[in-house]
């Protein structure tokens, strides 16, 4: 499906709706609907009917570097000629990669890998990477310090005062002390982090008849992980739903001594929805949107252009996210 077939396919009530979730995934529904200006009974309805068709999804993710399970390697691979959508179904098979994107330019694909420690990432990339029949070069650009995760997006559809009250715990990933070191879940935490991931919005009551565990005990649990920033709600939507039919990735070099002031400057771009530190030829990678793709020339030379230390930069354009937050995405008819 076109990506204006698959605009007609929502209304600015569903948009709205998508809009807050994605500012706050467990947001309140009685908080939705006075932001989207419909009842709490059609707001709930319309997040059914667009979760039924496989339209939006609500996660709840941990933040890797806060705790004990892995880091993430961004993986551009070169497909061979033709074979780049069955790579992509390959990638989108392993239990390790949660982010597959098939993509224009300098790259064919762009995969996220998720490894726990160094044996696991040899693992992946020398032992057990899948596709090898069907690419022909990687480059891994290891991610070593996010800036900001696609849980803080804001779409920019909702007043600024919308995300003041719906947004949950510190505003951005740099208000939690993310320098202390990572901390290892306990079980409970893990069962709740599981059962979260697979709907973010289940009730805590729900959790704990679910897990057999004290609902109390559970909230508690619940509320440590927000607090510390480990657990997170991202709401997972095609871009081109909301409007933003350019979905790109910037791949930029900077003058290490300007990296931090670089990445600060990027990260507060409205169209901004991941951004991160890496290492390599790369020491920069961000995940954007914009509403066209002809917003890209200015962006290019206004935004990219204007960073502090820039030496060099790439932008790979999505042709299509087959799978992201460790979910297959699809577009329903």
């Amino acid at each position: 499906m076109s990506e204006a077939a698959l605009r007609d396919t929502v209304d600015e009530l569903d948009r709205r709706v998508i809009a807050a979730l994605q500012l706050n995934g467990r947001a309140p529904w009685s908080a939705v609907a006075r932001w989207v200006g419909a009842s709490e009974t059609t707001a709930q309805r319309r997040y059914a009917a667009l979760r039924e068709r496989g339209l939006l999804r609500v996660t709840g993710t941990l933040e890797l570097d806060r705790t004990e399970g892995g880091s993430s390697m961004m993986v551009r691979a070169q497909a061979r000629p033709g074979r780049g959508l069955e790579a992509a179904a390959r990638f989108s098979e392993s239990p390790d990669v949660r982010f597959v994107a098939v993509v224009t330019g300098s790259a064919d694909l762009v995969v996220d890998f998720v490894a726990r420690d160094n044996d696991d990432m040899m693992r992946m990339l020398f032992t057990d990477l899948p596709a090898t029949d069907l690419i022909t070069s990687t480059e891994v650009v290891p991610i070593i310090r996010p800036f900001t995760s696609a849980a803080m997006w804001d779409t920019g559809l909702l007043p600024a005062e919308a995300a003041a009250e719906l947004r949950p715990g510190p505003a951005s990933p740099d208000s939690v002390g993310r320098d202390r070191a990572p901390q290892a879940l306990t079980p409970l935490e893990q069962e709740i982090a599981a059962a979260l991931r697979e709907d973010g919005r289940t009730q805590v009551s729900v959790l704990a008849r679910r897990l057999d565990r004290a609902e109390s005990s559970v909230a508690r649990a619940m509320d440590r992980l927000i607090s510390r920033g480990v657990l997170q709600f991202r709401t997972l939507v095609d871009p081109a739903l909301l409007g933003f039919d350019a979905e790109f990735m910037v791949w930029l070099s900077i003058e290490p001594g300007k990296l931090e002031a670089a990445g600060r400057q990027l990260a507060r771009h409205p169209g901004t929805k991941f951004l991160g530190a890496a290492t390599g030829r790369f020491n920069l990678v961000g995940h954007m949107v914009l509403p066209r793709r002809t917003d890209l020339y200015p962006y290019t030379s206004e935004v990219i252009g204007s960073l502090p230390g820039l030496i060099a930069s790439d932008v790979t354009l999505h042709l299509a996210t087959v799978k992201y937050s460790w979910y297959r995405m699809h577009r329903a008819a």
